[in-house]
């Protein structure tokens, strides 16, 4: 049946009749999509969908046109999900709204990320769809920090006390039935004292209580979700052990109303399937939070209160009352609360959790400090440039949250089958119980029954839903305290799969700050008036190497003069007006675009470039005037990264910008296989085009501005964290700090995440597939066993209590550079 819907969208970016041409061109070539209207007066669009088309393509297609839709993102904490039909439920309830673009609802956080398009729904739209499901939903502040580990003690703590309740409720009901058939002594002992009635009828009391009080959560929640025809796990554990509880409670108060041979109770097993599956669950709440920690250690390193000085008066506040242009006081060995730059005060800061640097680096007035790095033994005084969620702690806070509430490509086949599990295996229960009692031997009903509770309990897919999401949030975890942050939740599945890396050079396989080394003269030029002329056009550019020749030219000339009409030209150099003088410094191709002729200069830059230096050129007023070498070394760590990536069966290639010789000499010097160089931005992208065939997965790792494109047409892209925020804005994996070894770590995290993945997916569904049949009956014929409820809880709660247990084997995962693992 086709469904449609009206959709009433903000749209950004139009400002013309082209615009509005454009943007109705993307929405109108969408298959399912009619009716379209867009206004560039009250810049919006009104649309009819229907199927094929859903809202989440419509916002793809309108960022590809570059007129993105105004969108919202909620985060709502949902209580009570238990499995992952629990989780399709919610899912398909909140995808249902209109103008929900993307949810993504996670039983490990016990969280659902919802982007919806502005105007069409609110926040209290998406409580009300999750109430409808049988889930009470709270909105999150987005202003406070994540409290998973709070809550999950909280959760824990109210869990061992229901379990202690009902361990000690049961024990008597085990002893005495258990215990009779175990030790038949014990059997005759009770049957002489109070006898087989009054022992069922304490059983029955004990029991009783038990189911109504630490048992009550899964009957208030798995009946009304029964009657919704929309059963969960809490459904299938109220029904079997209230089925045992019932059939037993008929034996023992009305026992006229069966046969005689099937007068058997099964109190033992109701009481012991509850305490089973509480004690599962208290394990399993103890777990998930631990698989937190990694964003409460995070959260830590921010200090909770500040000294700040406001009108002359010194006071200490909270770090969250911050605001920008506060002059915060930071005594020796205190944390700095908030991102700022230096106003008075000297001292060396410890920002090892950033950068991950051991030594100290000094600080002196105008230079930055970053909120949760340490100070040293001097007292500052710091100008508050970012606070709150503005802080760069407050944005790795966030990315490891976002990437460890991600869903993979690989969730979506596991949610499409496990959202029909619980019908599906209600259905098999009844069809066991049929069975048994059409061809099972006498007594058949009470066969029937224990097989038909069997298969109930034992088929809680609480594994499968925990198998994928765990091991997300605890690989993510991990991935951080390796200076690993996953941006996009796909790249952690995505860059597994890698093949081949590619580099950019200057500032990611190498430091990034060169020196000048060589400047030779053509006829009629002076030294110290070309460095003066060359380093006042330099130091209008934020290029390294820019930076590189204006810090020679201060030191040998001292005061440089202001140049006008600054122009940098990406892929070719920059040009100035200084003291009246066209200036203009660049490559090759610059200055044969210029029409300048190089001369010999030209064959003494391909010697220069042999050695692995950068060669650039000079012309003063349309004249060739020197040719300037630079060198820009490799960081410490690449060889060995480099070679790791080759240990762990990668190929590895440099795509730059760079002169062709000085390219393959940096090459050869870290060990890189392929190189293509001399590319300006869009040829980076046709380079990694033309390395990423049908059989590669491409990774392309860059820091700068001119890398942004390639980092967004990769596969994968991943971004040097201490570059510009264009490049990380642009990439799926961003490493905090500025060496190659994260990207081996990202590698191995991510290699090691998804095969801790497939290692919990193989056993919950290698679980359920095995021991299903056994719980039906399927020994019985041979063997003449058949498997107790009460073993079926356990082996239910221990299958969750290993799929949590498994993944947080991901928090001692290790780095390949083993020097580099925290």
């Amino acid at each position: 049946m086709t469904i449609h819907t009206d959709l009433h969208l903000s749209i950004q970016g139009m400002s013309c009749a082209v615009c509005v041409g454009s943007a109705t061109k993307a929405l109108e070539e969408l298959d399912g999509v009619t009716e379209v209207k867009v206004n560039l007066a009250t810049e919006s669009a009104d649309l009819q969908l229907a199927t094929p088309a859903t809202p989440g393509s419509v916002a793809i297609a309108l960022d590809r046109a570059g007129f993105p839709a105004r969108t919202s993102r909620a985060v709502l904490e949902i209580e009570g999900m238990t499995c992952a039909s629990c989780v399709g439920r919610v899912d398909l309830a909140l995808a249902a709204l209109p103008g929900v673009t993307e949810v993504n609802v996670n039983l490990a956080s016990e969280t659902a990320t919802v982007h919806y398009f502005d105007g069409m729904i609110t926040p209290a739209d998406l409580l009300a769809a999750t109430a409808s499901t049988g889930y009470t939903a709270h909105l999150r502040d987005a202003s406070a920090p994540p409290d998973m580990g709070a809550r999950k003690e909280a959760e824990a703590a109210t869990l061992r006390r229901d379990v202690m309740i009902a361990a000690a409720l049961t024990l008597p009901v085990f002893l005495i039935e258990m215990g009779g058939h175990l030790y038949p002594p014990l059997h005759h002992w009770v049957a002489a004292t109070i006898g087989q009635q009054v022992s069922w009828m304490l059983q029955f009391l004990l029991t009783a209580l038990v189911l109504t009080f630490p048992g009550r959560r899964f009957f208030t929640k798995g009946i009304p979700a029964l009657l919704r025809r929309v059963p969960d796990m809490n459904s299938l554990v109220a029904m079997g052990s209230g089925a045992a509880f019932l059939f037993s409670t008929v034996v023992t108060f009305f026992p006229a109303l069966l046969p005689a041979a099937s007068r058997a109770v099964y109190f033992e097993s109701a009481a012991v399937i509850v305490t089973l599956i509480l004690v599962g669950r208290y394990l399993e709440a103890r777990a998930k939070g631990r698989t937190g920690q990694a964003i409460a250690r995070l959260i830590d390193l921010a200090p909770k209160t500040a000294r700040v000085l406001r009108d002359g008066i010194e006071r200490e506040i909270p770090a969250d009352e911050l605001v920008l242009d506060d002059i915060v006081l930071i005594p020796p060995g205190a944390r700095i609360p908030a991102d700022g730059v230096v106003t008075e005060g000297s001292s060396h800061i410890d920002e090892s959790m950033i950068t991950g640097e051991p030594l100290p680096v000094a600080k002196t007035q105008d230079d930055p400090v970053t909120g949760g790095t340490v100070n040293g033994t001097g007292a500052l005084r710091i100008r508050t440039s970012a606070v709150g969620r503005d802080t760069t702690l407050s944005q790795i806070v966030r990315m490891v949250q976002d990437a460890q509430g991600a869903r993979l490509p690989i969730q979506s086949l596991v949610d499409g089958i496990t959202l029909w599990f619980v019908p599906v295996v209600m259905g098999f229960a009844t069809l066991t119980l049929l069975i048994w009692l059409a061809v099972g031997p006498a007594p058949a009903l009470t066969h029937a029954l224990v097989a038909g509770v069997a298969v109930l309990i034992i088929a809680c897919p609480c594994a499968m839903g925990l198998a994928t999401p765990t091991s997300i949030m605890v690989g993510t975890g991990r991935a951080a305290d390796l200076g690993v942050l996953f941006r996009k939740g796909d790249a952690l599945q995505a860059l597994q799969s890698a093949t081949i890396i590619a580099f950019d050079k200057t500032g990611t396989l190498t430091l990034g700050k060169p020196t000048l080394t060589d400047l030779h003269l053509a006829d009629g030029f002076d030294r110290a008036n070309l460095l003066r002329l060359v380093g006042a056009v330099e130091a209008q550019s934020e290029h390294p190497i820019a930076h590189a020749i204006e810090a020679t030219a201060r030191a040998e000339c001292g005061p440089l003069p202001n140049a006008q009409d600054f122009r940098a030209q990406p892929g070719f150099g920059i040009r100035a007006t200084v003291d009246g003088h066209s200036v203009i410094v660049g490559a090759a191709r610059l200055m044969a675009r210029e029409k300048i002729a190089l001369g010999e200069l030209e064959d003494q830059a391909a010697t220069l470039a042999v050695d692995g230096k950068t060669p650039l050129y000079a012309a003063i007023d349309g004249e060739i005037a020197a040719l300037i070498a630079v060198a820009d070394p490799l960081k410490p760590t690449t060889r060995a990264a480099v070679a790791a990536l080759h240990d762990m069966g990668l190929k590895t290639a440099m795509i730059t910008g760079d002169a062709a010789p000085t390219a393959h000499a940096i090459a050869r010097e870290a060990g890189i296989d392929h190189v293509e160089a001399e590319l300006l931005p869009r040829g980076k992208v046709k380079a990694l085009a033309a390395l990423n065939t049908d059989t590669e997965t491409l990774a392309f790792v860059g820091d700068g501005i001119n890398d942004a494109p390639a980092l967004a047409s990769a596969d994968i892209g991943i971004a040097i964290g201490t570059g510009t925020d264009i490049a990380v804005e642009a990439a799926d994996v961003v490493l905090m700090r500025g060496d190659l070894t994260g990207v081996v770590n990202a590698i191995a995290i991510s290699r090691a995440t998804m095969r801790n993945i497939r290692q919990n997916l193989f056993w919950a569904f290698a679980y359920n597939t095995a021991l299903i049949p056994v719980a039906a009956g399927l020994l019985y014929p041979l063997f003449g066993l058949q498997l107790s409820p009460m073993l079926a809880a356990g082996a239910m709660a221990l299958s969750s209590v290993f799929v949590v247990s498994n993944a947080l084997r991901l928090r001692n995962a290790k780095s390949p550079i083993q020097k580099d693992a925290t």
